[in-house]
């Protein structure tokens, strides 16, 4: 499934594909409800009718909200449109985590930064 600019979901304006995993695609969005940019996770179709997988994306969303802290993304809202399964979320500027892995392990001092860490 891929998403073209322009495309609007709902209050939500797909604005390009900024990712993909195993089982998702992201993109970032403009939520034209509330004027502000969103990370939408879409379940990749041929997933989209696996009870089992489907079942899994859709608990994502109120497991990662029951957190609260600031290095866990915020969830928006988890919903359907278009025989879409999706997952709204903040949008974080910057580079992922695993792209910033790939240039080697990150320092202790950089991994506590936000946090006091514990040796």
């Amino acid at each position: 499934m891929t998403l073209s600019a322009g495309r609007k979901l709902g209050r939500y304006e797909i604005r390009k594909k900024i990712g993909a995993g195993g089982m998702d695609e992201v993109y970032l969005a403009e939520d034209t409800k509330l004027d502000r940019r969103v990370a939408i996770k879409f379940l990749a179709e041929e997933f989209s009718w696996d009870a089992e997988r489907l079942r899994r994306f859709v608990q994502e969303a109120p497991a990662a909200s029951a957190l609260n802290h600031p290095n866990i993304i915020v969830i928006h809202e988890i919903g359907e449109t278009d025989e879409k399964h999706f997952i709204a979320t903040e949008y974080i500027d910057g580079e992922t985590l695993r792209a910033r892995l790939e240039n080697g392990r990150l320092p202790l001092s950089e991994v506590c930064r936000h946090r006091p860490c514990r040796r």
